[in-house]
């Protein structure tokens, strides 16, 4: 039993380690998050709106949200299918249809003072080289930028802040929403499972390894 006796303190502090890296996420930022609709999901962008050139019936969304990064970051909720976004809006040479989801997000999410505007799905026709930013600035400005060109506010939401730090260490009313296509909300943090799950295997090999020497010496 010695060994487990001087393997304990190591186990304690393993744990302590191990739930405190659980609880290391609780520091996100508020910002505008930008998504695209691929086979009837939304995926998170890899790039910035103004960098991506859509095609003709493509859907994009951009949800105001709190989050770490995109794993927790809210998707985009609404109706989000291109034939209804667009269905007043025909085809035309030259130009293309983009469908925009945009959501405010939830008063939970919103700066200090101010309340999101209602979710809202629009169809925009922009020449045919024009990027996701130009199609959202033909229909949902004003748009706001700071001075790294990161996108602040649209339709004029929020009217102050950019990518600010705030705190996650609440209730996931930013985690993921969307249509009944899509899982709504978040899981637990796997943090404090998981530092459980291997103190307890480092305990078992602890013992394993005591019984060992005890039955070699005897």
């Amino acid at each position: 039993m010695t060994a487990v006796r001087r393997t304990a303190p190591v186990l304690v502090a393993a744990l302590l380690l191990l739930v405190c890296a659980g609880r290391a996420g609780a520091t996100g930022y508020r910002y505008w998050s930008f998504w695209e609709r691929t086979d009837g999901h939304w995926t998170y962008a890899t790039q910035g709106p103004a960098s991506v050139r859509p095609g003709d019936g493509t859907v994009q969304g951009f949800r105001f949200t709190v989050g770490a990064d995109a794993a927790d970051a809210g998707r985009p909720r609404g109706t989000a299918d291109f034939d209804t976004i667009c269905a007043d809006t025909p085809a035309k040479a030259g130009s293309k249809r983009v469908g925009l989801v945009l959501d405010f997000g939830t008063p939970a999410d919103a700066p200090s003072g101010e309340a999101p505007p209602e979710r809202r799905a629009v169809c925009a026709r922009v020449p045919s080289d024009a990027s996701s930013a130009d199609a959202l600035a033909a229909v949902a400005g004003p748009l706001r930028y700071d001075t790294n060109a990161l996108l602040c506010a649209i339709a004029g939401y929020p009217h102050k802040g950019c990518g600010e730090q705030v705190s996650t260490d609440r209730e996931p009313t930013a985690a993921p929403e969307s249509d009944s296509s899509e899982s709504s909300g978040s899981g637990p943090s796997l943090g404090l499972p998981i530092g459980v799950g291997v103190v307890a295997l480092l305990a078992g090999a602890a013992i394993w390894q005591s019984r060992r020497r005890r039955d070699a010496s005897g």
